[in-house]
């Protein structure tokens, strides 16, 4: 990848990061002030407008880097879980407090005022969102947002196994450009929350990724195996096992199992041909 990428890049021709300074050519630079996610999904956008393309999400608990927060209640910054930069809406962030110390594990848990199941949930959070365990009631861990149920939870050291089992858990899921949660996401979100939730760093877009991620092979149907990536221009996915691919398509707008064959046709004909199989190792 080009290491000015604008989509990692935190620099504007008027602001831009301060570790950036003599790089590149900007009216100011400043440091960035580290902040957390403190909603359960929180927009990334191209512009600072609601009507803007959504690029991309961050999860409860992340942190980003603030460079900027505008008077009309936008903050413009770099995501530290991928690097993506992006405008995000202020009120959506608070300072950082205690170090997250868990991540949720389940596909989505809700979190509750007390350490039951009765009362309505404050909030509802996706995979890989990230909390702050204080101590341990009964079955229940309290975070400073509420009560989660503890068997929802892992320490931040601990992941899954396999990858494409996470992806999997997925089924069903509505297919949203941009997304990253249980709520919506695309194809290099699958990817990528299944990744992060088995401790792999994952960047965000498909051609990143195709870029980045395992070791390239040639593009034989009758080579792939559990787990392998296959990249078209634009898209990827999962092979969960040699006659099914696994992946987040706008076709059926929803997480899917598709025959490979099938998929491997239709994609072809809609796109271009499978252009690159990247094989994950260790």
């Amino acid at each position: 990848m080009n290491a000015f990428d604008p989509r990692l890049t935190p620099a504007r021709p008027d602001l831009a990061s301060a570790r950036l300074r003599g790089q590149i050519e900007a009216a100011r630079f400043v440091e960035g002030e580290p902040q957390r996610v403190a909603w359960p999904t929180v927009p990334v956008r191209a512009t600072a407008s609601p009507e803007a393309s959504l690029v991309t999400e961050t999860l409860f608990g992340e942190t980003v880097t603030v460079f900027e927060t505008t008077e009309e209640g936008w903050a413009w910054g770099q995501l530290d879980a991928d690097g993506y930069v992006g405008w995000l809406p202020a009120e959506a962030l608070a300072p950082l407090r205690a170090a997250a110390t868990h991540r949720v594990a389940a596909l989505r848990t809700p979190v509750f005022p007390g350490p039951g199941i009765k009362a309505p949930p404050l909030l509802l959070l996706s995979l890989n969102s990230r909390l702050t365990v204080l101590d341990i009631h009964g079955r229940f861990a309290r975070t400073p947002a509420g009560f989660v149920f503890a068997g929802h939870l892992a320490p931040l050291g601990e992941h899954a196994g396999d990858f494409v089992e996470v992806a999997a858990g997925f089924l069903g899921a509505p297919y949203l450009w941009g997304g990253r949660s249980s709520l919506g996401l695309d194809c290099s979100g699958l990817v990528q929350a299944a990744l992060t939730a088995c401790g792999v760093a994952c960047p965000r877009d498909s051609d990143m990724q195709e870029a980045a991620l395992g070791t390239a092979l040639e593009p034989d149907p009758a080579a792939f195996r559990r787990g392998d990536l296959l990249f078209w221009p634009g898209h990827v996915g999962i092979v969960e096992d040699r006659g099914t691919l696994l992946h987040a398509t706008a076709h059926a707008m929803a997480v899917v199992r598709e025959p490979m064959a099938r998929a491997l046709e239709r994609i072809a004909a809609a796109s271009a041909p499978l252009r690159t199989v990247r094989r994950l190792t260790g």
